[in-house]
């Protein structure tokens, strides 16, 4: 049974990283002044980021079911079984909603995982996915086991602005003003499904530290029982410099001495909403097998 992981963008893993493993890639779409482009195939960083820090017309949208069954028809058609696609989570987009519905015409042949998560604990969901596929775990197991550990990760999130988020109608202009006149910055915890109100601190140097803090007391009380070589602890951010992007991961690296901390860029969907400057990192246990 050959059987072939599936993900999108959201999920922090490179084109070039989803090749070497050997996982399909689905290019989440970005809306630029009214033209749909791609994440990484026809838009990239630079620009990307470059309309972002001018608060251009940017906006989200879900992958087509045109473009969706598309993807799984080319993957089928090269040889494998059966396939598991991993979405960012149902309760931050209506896109595995959809996948779920259009599956169901695959006749148990692609089988859709809602494991409530986004970015660098999705990234471990997908890690985990291919490494059970080549172990020769069929895909109704694989999505069944990532369903029932997705809360098995918590991520936080400190916006630099927000704009984007008033922009987004998210909250009030008079709030986001308010906020940008105290330099306040929003901290974001996400346990499954959505982000909700975590904390607010001055600046982002302590934002960061409020986040390195509470990584700690989430490892002491809820994943201090697992063993070390299942924890992952990821970083990310949304444009940051190279020297940004070190120093954050240096930064945690420091706080969990013993376990590697890597980096991961926020993906261009994510980004639209948190703005540029944001920061980010997760915990997640991700079984090995």
């Amino acid at each position: 049974m050959r059987t072939a992981i599936l993900t999108d963008t959201n999920s922090g893993i490179s084109m070039e990283m989803a090749r070497e493993l050997g996982i399909f890639m689905l290019p989440m779409p970005v809306i630029l002044h009214d033209e749909v482009r791609w994440e990484n195939k026809n838009l990239f960083a630079d620009e990307f980021f470059e309309y972002l820090k001018n608060l251009e017309e940017i906006s989200t949208s879900m992958p087509s079911p045109g473009d969706i069954m598309d993807m799984w028809d080319s993957i089928l058609d090269q040889g494998y079984d059966e396939l598991v696609y991993i979405p960012m989570s149902s309760g931050l987009s209506g896109s595995c909603a959809a996948a779920t519905a259009l599956a169901e015409d695959y006749e148990g042949r692609v089988y859709v995982a809602d494991n409530h998560r986004i970015s660098v604990g999705m990234r471990e969901s997908v890690l985990e996915a291919r490494d059970m596929a080549l172990a020769g775990i069929e895909g109704k197991e694989i999505r069944d086991h990532l369903e029932e550990t997705g809360l098995l990760s918590t991520t936080f999130l400190a916006v630099d602005t927000l704009e984007y988020f008033r922009r987004g109608g998210r909250v009030t202009a008079a709030g986001a003003t308010l906020a940008s006149v105290l330099n306040l910055k929003p901290v974001l915890l996400a346990k499954g499904e959505k982000f909700d109100a975590f904390a607010k601190v001055r600046g982002m140097k302590r934002a960061k530290a409020k986040m390195v803090e509470s990584m700690r007391q989430e490892f002491d009380t809820v994943y201090q029982s697992y063993p070390a070589e299942e924890i992952a602890i990821g970083t990310a951010g949304s444009g940051l410099t190279a020297e940004e992007a070190e120093g954050w991961r240096k930064q945690m690296q420091k706080e969990f001495p013993d376990i590697p901390v890597y980096y991961t860029p926020l993906s261009f969907s994510i980004s639209c909403h948190t703005g540029f400057g944001a920061y980010g990192c997760a915990i997640t246990v991700r079984k090995r097998f």
